[in-house]
């Protein structure tokens, strides 16, 4: 599976999080889906959101939602992405998530992430060692083509973090991401009963 339309999977995101009563911005929509995709990764072997993320100045961007929300400059996103027909340039919704394990999922990362800040979430996703800083290093010492940060780089840093996720049953977004995602291990046993492990 190469992951959902990451249109739809922005889409969940920002509906979830209006359904927490949380504004989203285009570069906090940004690292709430990188978070997502990545620990989607560790957690069920698949990607969440097809396409790729890419290293820009302020953290792992989808160039896809970036310019779907380009518009919306730092303002809170009110509308929905959609998909237009390059050969009729018809416009359209993409199909809904309907996976209950993928939508559980970004609710649980738009309940721990989607109260923070974007520069918080930006300073988050520039951890040393993580794949962004990783993405840039290499570009300053050779080739990377596009700045892509691979699946497997984003695999290999989220596998070895401790990462706090609101538990599905009891998702309150104010008592849990005053740390995360890289938090001590306080609720790390969730993150393994809410994926069948």
């Amino acid at each position: 599976m190469s992951g959902y339309d990451p249109r739809a999977v922005a889409n969940a995101v920002l509906d979830t999080a209006a359904d927490f009563g949380f504004e989203v911005s285009n570069l906090s929509l940004q690292k709430l889906l990188y978070f997502a995709h990545g620990l989607y990764l560790i957690n069920t072997g698949k990607p969440l959101v097809g396409g790729f993320f890419e290293a820009w100045t302020n953290g792992p961007v989808h160039p896809v939602i970036y310019r779907a929300f380009k518009d919306c400059g730092a303002q809170p996103i009110r509308t929905r992405a959609a998909a237009t027909n390059l050969v009729t340039g018809e416009v359209s919704m993409p199909p809904k998530i309907d996976d209950a394990v993928a939508l559980n999922h970004v609710r649980r990362i738009v309940a721990s992430y989607g109260g923070l800040s974007a520069s918080r979430l930006v300073t988050i996703s520039h951890a040393p060692g993580g794949p962004w800083a990783e993405t840039v290093n290499k570009a300053r010492k050779s080739l990377a083509l596009g700045m892509r940060i691979t699946d497997d780089a984003t695999r290999q840093y989220f596998r070895f973090q401790k990462v706090v996720l609101a538990p599905t049953d009891t998702i309150d977004p104010k008592e849990v991401h005053e740390d995360a995602p890289f938090a001590p291990d306080r609720l790390s046993s969730h993150r393994s009963s809410a994926y069948g492990r």
